[in-house]
């Protein structure tokens, strides 16, 4: 029988509970010390400087079920951020729920929340844009502000570019070593047929060109900020082209994907698929 104590999960249990927080240098040396570096890397364990600050933006527009949840589930992610939540004119709680998290949470040193208002629906990618011109971040990272994304996932997201390797990070729902709920085939395959049109253009390689999370690091974000002009889900094929423009260092990590369906709230639709199709040959 296995001893508790060899298991990954104990060995991070253990050093969280110390006086180290997670991801420092004294915290790796812990987990390093009982894990090996080999398993260390493969967990996605290492060294997050202290001097950088994550910029989480979040769309919001009317998630007044899930927004409490996801912005502490993001909060207690074990890195330094700032939380840009963007209202994108909801007409549910949504922009009163914003205004309390900011409140409960302005002496937290770890998370700072930052909020703007949109006074007219722009739709995603303008509340997108509205949050990249305010993070002052190091890195840069989007989160959907429902719970179909992971941010327990940051860590393996961020390493790349950490570690040098890349400008860019793209958390892939079709690596396939991750869970997914599974749902909608014709949107799967929207998807792919979406992504494969976008590569042909582009000349990457990406697996999920749609996805969610997207990593940048604050040079790229801002300089390709100002000239997006997608309001909606065109974003997706906008920004994807002019980093391929920009020829960014691009990784592709695997995560995990919990997808809603319409009836618990799925706002993209076969007429942003059409969108999407038409920014691809755009830009």
């Amino acid at each position: 029988m296995t001893s508790m104590s060899s298991s990954p999960l104990n060995v991070e249990t253990t050093a969280h509970s110390s006086e180290f927080p997670p991801f420092s240098e004294e915290w790796y040396a812990l987990v390093e010390a009982a894990l090996g570096p080999l398993a260390c890397r493969h967990l996605g364990f290492y060294v997050f400087p202290k001097d950088v600050l994550l910029s989480v933006v979040i769309p919001v527009y009317n998630e007044e079920e899930t927004l409490r949840d996801i912005v502490e589930h993001v909060c207690n992610v074990p890195l330094r951020k700032e939380i840009i939540l963007v209202d994108d004119c909801s007409k549910d709680s949504s922009r009163e729920i914003m205004q309390k998290l900011a409140e409960e949470m302005s002496k937290d040193p770890f998370n700072q929340i930052m909020l703007a208002y949109h006074e007219k629906n722009q739709g995603k990618g303008a509340a997108l844009r509205t949050g990249f011109l305010q993070a002052t971040g190091d890195i840069i990272i989007i989160q959907d502000a429902d719970l179909e994304y992971n941010p327990d996932e940051y860590t393996r997201l961020l390493q790349p570019i950490i570690e040098g390797k890349a400008d860019v990070v793209y958390g892939s729902r079709f690596l396939g070593d991750q869970p997914h709920r599974v749902l909608y085939y014709w949107h799967y395959l929207g998807n792919k047929f979406l992504t494969t049109l976008s590569n042909c253009f582009t000349n990457l390689n990406l697996t999920d060109m749609e996805t969610c999370y997207k990593v940048f690091k604050k040079e790229v974000i801002k300089k390709i900020a100002p000239t997006l002009q997608q309001n909606r889900f065109g974003f997706e094929p906008e920004i994807t082209a002019k980093i391929a423009k920009g020829n960014y260092r691009i990784y592709e990590m695997s995560i995990s994907y919990s997808g809603r369906t319409y009836e618990q709230g799925k706002k993209i639709g076969w007429r942003d698929g059409f969108k999407a199709l038409w920014c691809i040959l755009k830009y």
